[in-house]
């Protein structure tokens, strides 16, 4: 096998993978990374996930990579939507624990305590991300009314506040995560109780 990287005469097996800031929300939500463009050795990729307590990784999904979230502080709860069975897949995990999230399906992670940090490692060194808030933002009201009944201006309203993406959420000044379900509610809330 002939690997130019492996052969290369500046070949350098150590990186560190705090130097490159991906997204911050504030001091104690941030996601590092390190990646091909940062380390040419690497032949997968990962982020560093640090969040707290009722802070969520937006629902997502990955179009060429297949993720491992392993836990090492704190606890979460990791949901993926199946596709095959039309399952919502839902894991408490803590430290040491691992959840997968195969290529394609939406999923999501909620920080069930403070001082989380989890590794989110990828099969191919760079992943597409599509993010549930572009989807949702960029989805005219008159189609989501067309596709699902839904009423054109209760969805216009729902998806206001949403004005760019939103990868750790609630958004920033949007108040705190719900601590409990309200009236009227879904199941799913549970998401957030303390």
């Amino acid at each position: 096998m002939h690997d130019s990287v492996l052969q290369s005469p500046d070949l350098t097996l150590k990186a560190d993978s705090n130097a490159v800031v991906n997204y911050k929300r504030d001091a104690h939500n941030y996601i590092t990374q390190l990646f091909g463009e940062q380390f040419p050795a690497i032949k997968n990729g990962f982020f560093n996930v640090y969040m707290s307590k009722g802070i969520i990784i937006q629902p997502h999904w990955h179009t060429n990579v297949t993720e491992m979230v392993i836990v090492v502080s704190g606890k979460v709860i990791t949901s993926v939507f199946d596709p095959f069975t039309q399952e919502l897949l839902t894991y408490k995990l803590s430290p040491g624990q691992v959840s997968v999230f195969p290529k394609g399906w939406f999923h999501w992670i909620v920080a069930k305590s403070d001082n989380v940090h989890i590794l989110a490692i990828f099969d191919h060194p760079t992943p597409d991300i599509v993010y549930g808030s572009d989807f949702l933002r960029a989805t005219p009201k008159e189609i989501m009314h067309r596709a699902y009944g839904v009423n054109e201006e209760d969805y216009a309203e729902a998806v206001a506040p949403i004005k760019e993406s939103v990868i750790l959420g609630p958004p920033v000044g949007d108040g705190k995560p719900m601590t409990r379900q309200r009236p009227g509610q879904q199941p799913g809330w549970q998401y957030w109780d303390p």
